[in-house]
């Protein structure tokens, strides 16, 4: 013979027998949780953003922790970002036709980007929409940075003023306005010669480098200062005192 449920009781409406806490939806002895601060959306990025750029370029990254405005450092690493974008395109792809897609993908989203219309959920894309709007940038720097990825995945020679000169003008656009440019040509110069292994003539370019960066703004120099650093292999905490040294006497 089957066993039939105790019916309820009609003073407590619920199953005789049965414990009191249980029905209980919460226990009056459990310590409600610490409410969490989660950081906002745009410092999530943000962060995102920087880790990526200590990832792929540690020496403009170093450079960056000179800005002491968080707002014009969080725009360099925005534009260092879309750096790593493009140099990391080699590493994923083997083929120097798919590569080449790849960058004319890159090349087509700037069509959005300085038309202020971002590309939703791509973060470099957002941030670099915004970074250009604010800061008016010339969008020829960028494309001739995009035609000397696709030369070098084709075997071409890098091209120094399109890989380092035109970013690190751009840079400075960014930190301190327009009109310092054919300051910081020699500067990039010397940061693209060491980053291709020719060191004896980034060093030998230094004083023509000094010379002109006499008169660029004391805001605009973690953008070049990346110069100062010949030799790619050194160890972090002397990049780190170079930087330092390089921007106190303004000097790569």
């Amino acid at each position: 013979m089957p066993i039939r449920p105790r019916p309820p009781c009609r003073s407590c409406r619920r199953p005789t027998g049965a414990r009191p806490w249980k029905t209980w939806p919460i226990s009056p002895f459990r310590v409600p949780p610490e409410p969490v601060n989660e950081p906002a959306p745009t410092a999530t990025v943000a962060a995102s953003l920087d880790a990526q750029v200590h990832a792929a370029d540690l020496d403009r990254w170093l450079s960056s922790r000179l800005v002491a405005d968080e707002r014009a450092r969080a725009d360099l690493i925005a534009l260092y970002a879309f750096e790593a974008e493009l140099m990391a395109i080699p590493t994923r792809v083997t083929q120097p036709l798919l590569a080449e897609m790849r960058y004319t993908w890159w090349a087509e989203q700037l069509d959005g980007v300085f038309a202020g219309v971002a590309r939703k959920g791509h973060p470099v894309l957002e941030a670099l929409t915004d970074l250009v709007a604010r800061h008016a940038l010339d969008r020829a720097p960028f494309d001739a940075l995009i035609e000397a990825h696709i030369g070098r995945v084709h075997g071409e020679p890098h091209d120094l003023d399109a890989f380092y000169v035109g970013p690190m003008q751009t840079a400075v656009h960014v930190l301190a306005g327009p009109g310092h440019g054919d300051k910081v040509v020699e500067a990039g110069r010397v940061r693209g010669l060491g980053q291709v292994g020719r060191t004896e003539e980034a060093r030998a370019g230094r004083r023509t480098a000094n010379a002109a960066l006499k008169s660029l703004p004391a805001e605009a120099f973690p953008a070049v200062a990346s110069a100062a650093l010949t030799t790619p292999d050194q160890p972090e905490p002397l990049k780190r005192l170079r930087l330092l040294w390089a921007t106190v006497r303004g000097r790569v």
